[in-house]
């Protein structure tokens, strides 16, 4: 098995500087929920054991779970252990992820970095201070409570010139400390790192263009593979079933070979360009797939299909209420097929021997692929071992596991070392896509303006449990997830923001097996939900004739949604003088819109301005404001970016991304067929930090692109005095809507 030609300089250098204390949390009980898998080989995760190394020099290495996926949460997590140690940003770094060393911590999904990670890193920081302050006190000969750190050194609060190092006083002995909550974590009026706005660790690599992508990394004696399947996926269950391939039409490239288990074909090289080149000319031909409903018969077709139905919310009697009231509303809206769509293809790099593996993946849970890679040659897991290396950011569950699984797979069949990297049509072909979405709500209202009854009904599929790596090898067949609340219909953005006394929440599962590949995708579904829901709240507060932000107002269910709300329409500037589009026509006509929204747990506000070309029926998003409530925000500028990040992905999905597909196959196979929001069009962003000190620190990766999807529709209403019902806006559907009746 070879080791990267790239050095771990990190870890040497850190570990170079002599004794280190080892600590660490128990998380038993969340591994065992979030994600069950063994623990770093030999580690008692009750045990001050494997999350922090203190060096001699007073440095730290800080050991975590979740891979860096360019949203700064390692960054903020070595504030959070910063400052329990009371130590400077420049004393701690973060060790690689790599399974052979790192924590299970879960998947780096469903912004859980910080939420899940602030409490584990604190508490054993929290732990190691203590045993270091009981050493020093030894050491001293002083009373615990009499001394102070100061940058890894301790003193006599009274005799400051007395003072011991933590390196000192590890002295090469690792510490034998159970965590047991009795070590006391610092209160936020203490807090000295957390809550400041220290810029990410990882920033001055990528400025000087010195960052190390997994696209640069090569191992010895590597061959270069590249995979060969039919340009664009079909039918999920039907995977792609090879009926003959032509060795021979690549016999003319140089060391070029063909590769093949059952159904999965690939091509290796001594050099990538000559594995390009034979990927595109291999001969293969393929069974045809049985039919899908394209794209302009998908939501349809999804209407129509047999489904699994179960309630996910119930109380009072909506059906009821909604008869006695005021104002009703009832409105449909549809969601499409959305892809990941990096900007570098997914690379990986395997080493697979008889008896012991190496992967260099950029999963976003290396346990998990792991597993997958672990079932898929048939070797114990404890034999193989995945290292992280960061690609281009891809939030959600795009192609890094299945081009994981394919190195490994073509290392084993070659016995050397194999570097795959995916062209465009792989991943835009091949990806795990968002699952569309068809909603209908009703809602009312009474005299007064407070929403009386709410129902939702959405319609969705569940998510691809199985890659199609290994789908085509034959280790697996095709198959969905088993249920789980955030495949389908969520309350907090359903109507959850609100307090409605009669509601009712119908999920309509369908089988995922009948069409394209699913997964997870930035803020999954949620922003389809928004669009439904909140276009309908607008359009009540329309019918009702109060402003729409005061309508939320006066709906509004909590304090922190209050929060949001107000911050985004302050910042936003909602309040100051704007003559609707609608008003005033004219071919460019402009209108501004407000949402609520989130994922998981925080709370999410958005503020939209956008334009209409009536001729040409272009939308351009001007400006969004988005505000955000994650708690106790470790690091306020890593989410103002976050926030950022998450406005313009919405603004390009809303406007722009649909994967398409005929009766056969996904079509949008680059960028051409597969647009995204480019940098001249993209809107002016105003991003608000709800900080809530004391607070414990939820998701801020993904929470506010429901309510920015929802501020974009109902902008534009409000320059149109239209509903879109389908998203994303494109220009012929936008002309449709305008002339219909």
């Amino acid at each position: 098995m070879s080791t990267p030609d790239l050095p771990d300089p990190l870890r040497r250098r850190l570990l170079a500087g002599g004794g280190a204390l080892v600590a660490g949390l128990s998380l038993a009980p969340l591994l065992r929920a979030a994600q069950p898998g063994p623990q770093v080989p030999g580690a008692d995760a009750a045990e001050v054991d494997t999350w922090l190394a203190i060096h001699a020099d007073n440095t730290a290495t800080l050991y975590i779970g979740f891979a860096e996926l360019g949203q700064g949460a390692t960054t903020a997590l070595l504030q959070v252990a910063a400052e329990e140690l009371d130590l400077d940003m420049e004393q701690i770094r973060a060790a690689p992820l790599d399974t052979q060393r790192s924590p299970n911590q879960g998947g780096t999904y469903s912004s859980a970095s910080v939420q899940r990670g602030r409490p584990q890193v604190a508490q054993a920081a929290a732990h190691a201070r203590a045993k270091l302050l009981e050493l020093a006190a030894a050491r001293l000969g002083a009373p615990a409570g009499s001394l102070g750190v100061e940058r890894g050194e301790v003193f006599v609060t009274t005799a400051p010139s007395r003072r011991v190092g933590y390196g000192e006083l590890v002295g090469g002995r690792a510490l034998q400390v159970r965590i047991d909550g009795a070590a006391p974590v610092k209160p936020a009026s203490a807090y000295r790192v957390v809550g400041q706005r220290v810029p990410r660790t990882d920033l001055r690599s990528r400025v000087d263009g010195m960052h190390t992508y997994i696209q640069h990394i090569r191992l010895p004696g590597m061959l270069h593979g590249r995979v060969v399947r039919p340009r664009g996926q079909a039918r999920h269950d039907a995977g792609a079933r090879v009926l003959e391939v032509d060795a021979g039409s690549i016999a003319h490239i140089p060391g070029a070979r063909v590769l093949r288990r059952q159904d999965f074909i690939g091509v290796v090289a001594p050099r990538e360009w000559d594995a390009v080149r034979a990927a595109a000319a291999l001969r293969v031909t393929w069974e045809e797939p049985p039919p899908l409903p394209g794209t302009d018969g998908l939501h349809a077709a999804m209407r129509e299909a047999a489904t699994i139905d179960n309630v996910v919310a119930s109380r009072g009697d909506p059906a009821t209420a909604a008869e006695n009231a005021a104002k009703r509303v009832r409105f449909a809206g549809y969601g499409p097929y959305q892809a990941h769509a990096p900007f570098a293809p997914s690379c990986a790099l395997a080493d697979i021997r008889d008896d012991r593996g190496l992967v260099i993946a950029s999963s976003q849970d290396i346990f998990a692929c792991r597993r997958g890679i672990a079932t898929l040659l048939d070797m114990p897991e404890r034999n193989l071992t995945v290292q992280f290396a960061e690609s281009a950011g891809t939030y959600g569950h795009s192609c890094y596991d299945d081009v994981a699984q394919a190195a490994a797979l073509m290392s084993r069949l070659t016995g050397a070392p194999v570097r795959v990297q995916f062209m465009r049509h792989d991943e835009h072909g091949w990806d795990t896509y968002g699952p569309p979405h068809v909603g209908e709500v009703r809602i009312a209202a009474d005299a007064r303006g407070r929403i009386v009854a709410y129902e939702y009904e959405g319609w969705q599929h569940n998510w691809s449990q199985v890659e199609t790596t290994s789908q085509l090898a034959g280790v697996a067949p095709a198959a969905e997830w088993p249920p789980v609340p955030v495949q389908g219909v969520n309350p907090l953005v359903c109507g959850g923001m609100y307090d409605i006394p009669n509601v009712k929440l119908l999920n309509h599962r369908l089988p995922a097996l009948d069409w394209l590949r699913g997964a997870w995708l930035r803020s999954p579904l949620d922003l389809s939900f928004a669009f439904v829901s909140e276009q309908a709240v607008d359009a009540l507060a329309f019918e009702l004739g109060i402003d729409p932000l005061e309508f939320r107002r006066r709906n509004i269910k909590d304090e922190r949604w209050r929060g949001v709300l107000d911050a985004a329409a302050e910042a936003g500037g909602w309040q100051r003088p704007f003559t609707p589009g609608r008003i005033t026509g004219g071919r460019v006509r402009r209108g501004r819109g407000l949402g609520l929204g989130t994922h998981l747990i925080s709370h999410g506000a958005a503020m939209a301005e956008i334009e209409v070309d009536t001729q040409t029926g272009v939308v351009r998003v001007l400006r969004l404001t988005g505000a955000l409530d994650a708690g106790m925000v470790v690091n306020p500028l890593i989410v103002e970016r976050q926030i950022e990040g998450q406005l313009v992905q919405t603004a390009s999905r809303l406007l722009l991304e649909e994967v398409r597909f005929d009766a056969r196959r996904v079509t949008s196979l680059d960028w051409a067929s597969y647009p995204i929001l480019r940098m001249r069009v993209a809107p002016e962003i105003r991003a608000v930090v709800v900080q809530r000190p004391g607070e414990r620190s939820t998701g801020a990766g993904e929470e506010t692109m429901a309510a920015a999807a929802a501020a974009i529709a109902n902008a534009f209403f409000d320059a149109t005095g239209r509903r879109m019902q389908r998203y994303p806006l494109l220009p012929g559907r936008v002309l449709a809507a305008l002339s219909a009746a």
